[in-house]
């Protein structure tokens, strides 16, 4: 039962996290942030929200994490009005690796391909 609620609230909080992010937060920096998904402990007090950007410079990708840590009271905020829970978790944005790790994986396979040519 515990573990449907957790996920049922990940996907909730990935939901109302997205809009905010696109509807309340005007800082530049968080412009075109995508959220891929959200890790909430057993205990609902945390949550992990994972997003992706398409530019994969490292000045970027620290401008955006910046501007994510500067919004995270007014996204917690946000989420409390939103959703009906006790207690609204704590935020912690952290940039997710994957679709980096399938670029690099894509432009190996195509390198692969080439030296077979």
């Amino acid at each position: 039962m515990q573990q449907f609620r957790v996920g049922r609230l990940s996907q909730e909080i990935q939901r109302e996290v997205t809009d905010i992010l696109q509807k309340k937060v005007r800082d530049p920096r968080v412009q075109g942030v995508t959220v891929t998904g959200v890790d909430v402990t057993g205990d609902l007090q945390h949550a992990t929200v994972y997003y992706s950007i398409l530019d994969d410079k490292a000045s970027t990708a620290a401008k955006v994490q910046a501007g994510l840590d500067k919004a995270t009271g007014l996204v917690r905020g946000e989420l409390g009005h939103r959703l009906s829970i006790y207690v609204t978790p704590e935020l912690k944005f952290a940039q997710d690796d994957s679709v980096r790790y399938g670029n690099r994986i894509d432009q190996l396979l195509t390198q692969l391909h080439q030296q077979d040519k």
